[in-house]
């Protein structure tokens, strides 16, 4: 089963991330955690990777709405999404909020996910058309 939501760009890594940060921005998303991937693995190993980055965004209504249907959800939040390199293309990757739903086989959550994944999906698109 998918458990990602992507799109492929002929685009610059660094006006992917900006582009990305803002389209999360325009469906009530704000980053509270952000991983250079890269940096941190040649920081902490001495290894040289492509441009990978893991923002962890979070739409405050929506974890509070999931949050009350399952306390544990909190292991599944904030909403990961990656940007890297991908040879010449850069990758933007959501984690499918559907996945919620999968994994716990709660119903309640149906609609945070569906909602999660309707705004995702728009910033997805927004990334995508430029």
């Amino acid at each position: 089963m998918p458990y990602d939501r992507t799109v492929r760009l002929d685009t610059d890594f660094d006006a992917v991330v900006t582009a990305v940060r803002k389209a999360l921005a325009d469906q009530g998303f704000g980053v509270l955690t952000e991983i250079d991937v890269k940096a941190t693995l040649k920081t902490k190993l001495g290894h040289d990777m492509e441009d990978y980055l893991i923002l962890g965004a979070c739409n405050p209504p929506l974890a509070r709405q999931a949050l009350e249907a399952d306390r544990s959800i909190g292991l599944l939040l904030p909403c990961n999404v990656v940007v890297r390199r991908d040879g010449g293309t850069t990758l933007v990757q959501a984690l499918d909020p559907g996945t919620m739903v999968t994994l716990t086989g709660l119903a309640a959550l149906e609609p945070v996910a569906a909602d999660a994944t309707a705004r995702l999906d728009a910033a997805l698109d927004a990334v995508a058309v430029g």
